[in-house]
């Protein structure tokens, strides 16, 4: 049996945390001023910076970054068709490779119950 994408996302939700305790300082510093000044309103609302993070983790195949992305967008009120139309984008330019990590954001939004599995 394969362990559920939640349970994953919790797991490496616990461990993120940990190694943040092991590297304080590039903690304080990555996740302080950059992140503060990557994902704040600008030019790009928030929610579009998210979805732009999520093309991208697709498109380099993180699964960890695909689950943050994803949730941090739908917190944002994002919805599944634009995620999923996010998605398609990194297809677009990753081909069936791409595709594949999709899979990752698909299971994610399934299991968290925002889309369902048609009959």
């Amino acid at each position: 049996m394969r362990e559920s994408i939640l349970q994953y996302e919790e797991k490496m939700w616990e461990l993120f945390d940990l190694s943040k305790e092991q590297m304080p300082d590039l903690s304080e510093a990555y996740y302080g001023p950059v992140k503060s000044a990557v994902y704040c309103e600008g030019a790009l609302d928030r929610k579009t910076k998210r979805l732009m993070s999520l093309a991208v983790a697709v498109q380099a195949g993180c699964k960890d970054c695909m689950i943050s992305q994803t949730s941090k967008a739908l917190e944002l009120g994002a919805t599944p068709a634009e995620i999923f139309e996010v998605c398609a984008v990194a297809v677009s330019m990753g081909g069936t490779l791409a595709w594949s990590k999709a899979l990752v954001v698909a299971d994610y939004l399934q299991e968290k119950g925002w889309i369902q599995t048609q009959p």
